[in-house]
């Protein structure tokens, strides 16, 4: 199965129809203007469409009406023989195309399965969760986490899209117990609740499991209010692993360590403590950290049944390194503490080479955001023909003011003395 989503350009979907051959489309109302655009002309593996609930009218023959074919009296009755093929294709979730084109994760049914059991033994859905569709379906986290519901048996609540104003009247309408959330949809729940004025908070949910990026400690407390009895679990992960690699808990109302202090998280003995935890790995991951001999940072490798077979029409050769002996690279860069977190530091891709440092702009970002004067805060790299590369803080500031300038060059060199400064200490600032 190939998952497209409706908010892709044609042209994106076209891309990802190319690459996979598809024989069967199958679009609802949110998506049929592209029935006119995808025939065999455009995308010729196509041979059926399947309209859900579209009332586009048909002009092919290879066109099927998915209301109108229930209406049908059913016919013999077939006797099938289904054969277990756990290392086969199940699902095929095109990633973001960060590198380039998109590319098309392929992941096994045992993969799915690994996954989901994951997901019931770390957030503990079980058969009593009304769990509320926050992500589409057609993104990994979203099917990740509906089949591990699936799997427990749970309820299930959808709605045609995320607007946090939708999401937070099912949840009052439905007593919600399990969403996921990435940290704009969190965000969002906080905002619009907040606008309207709502006294009462959502107190029959118990679970949250968040994604997409990592809570800020304010969101963190603004949701602890909203969701009061809710555990607050977060995860790292990718389309290539099926899904969560590490989980941590933010927030466990039941725990007073995590009830008091929020993102409580043990402090390593590292010499050098960089970057955002984001928690230990699930039981089926094996995670590893490819770095020099001189740095406990470096390249975050993992392996395990959860992990993709490979990218659509590519070879597995080109992804598993040899060098890694069948390590899967994902990109990230990060070390791992001596308690067995995570730490992750910054996308490889995104390293910033100057003076000959090794600089990771979410590591100087994270620093800088923690200034009180500081509103947002983007860090670059740009060519430099002394260091190779010039780190530059683009900064919006709550304030502007030379002294505030000053405050902040100072700021940067105290707290980040572990990379020598550059010859630029300029900011760029901007009144929020």
């Amino acid at each position: 199965m190939l998952t497209c989503i409706p908010m892709q350009s044609l042209e994106e979907a076209k891309s990802a129809m190319e690459v996979a051959r598809p024989v069967l489309l199958v679009t609802d109302s949110s998506s049929g203007y592209w029935h006119s655009r995808f025939g065999i002309d455009c995308v010729p593996s196509l041979r059926w469409h399947v309209l859900m609930d579209s009332p586009v009218k048909a002009n092919d023959t290879g066109t099927i009406f998915a209301t109108e074919l229930l209406k049908k009296p059913t016919g013999r009755s077939v006797t099938l023989d289904y054969l277990w093929a756990p290392e086969r294709a199940a699902i095929i979730c095109f990633t973001s195309g960060t590198t380039g084109r998109p590319k098309g994760a392929t992941i096994s049914h045992s993969a799915v399965v690994v996954q989901s059991l994951a997901k019931i033994a770390i957030v503990r859905y079980d058969e009593d969760d009304v769990y509320l569709h926050t992500a589409p379906l057609c993104h990994i986290g979203g099917i990740s986490s509906a089949m591990a519901m699936l799997m427990a048996g749970g309820c299930h609540v959808i709605i045609p899209k995320f607007e946090a104003n939708l999401a937070s009247e099912a949840i009052r309408e439905h007593l919600v117990t399990s969403l996921i959330t990435v940290p704009t949809m969190m965000a969002d729940i906080i905002c619009v609740n907040r606008i309207n004025q709502r006294s009462e908070n959502f107190e029959s949910v118990k679970k949250i499991l968040n994604g997409g990026g990592g809570l800020s400690v304010e969101l963190i407390k603004e949701a602890t209010k909203i969701f009061p009895r809710a555990i607050l679990h977060s995860a790292y992960g990718m389309t290539e692993a099926c899904s969560s690699l590490t989980f941590m808990t933010l927030y466990n109302p039941t725990q007073e360590n995590l009830c008091k202090h929020p993102f409580d998280v043990k402090i390593s003995n590292l010499s050098r403590q960089g970057g955002i935890c984001v928690g230990k790995p699930a039981p089926h991951v094996d995670l590893r950290v490819s770095a020099e001999e001189s740095s406990n940072c470096g390249r975050i490798l993992m392996r395990g049944p959860h992990a993709m077979l490979h990218y659509w029409g590519q070879s597995p050769s080109k992804h598993w390194n040899p060098v890694h002996e069948g390590w899967l690279d994902t990109g990230d860069i990060g070390q791992i503490d001596d308690h067995g977190n995570l730490w992750l530091v910054g996308r490889a891709k995104d390293r910033i080479k100057s003076g000959g440092e090794n600089i990771y702009p979410e590591e100087v970002e994270g620093v800088l955001s923690q200034h009180p004067g500081i509103s947002r805060i983007v860090v670059v790299g740009v060519p430099d023909s002394r260091l190779t590369e010039m780190v530059i803080g683009c900064v919006q500031l709550k304030t502007v003011g030379d002294g505030l300038i000053l405050v902040l060059i100072t700021y940067q060199k105290t707290t980040s003395s572990v990379y020598p400064p550059t010859s630029s200490g300029t900011f760029v600032g901007k009144r929020t």
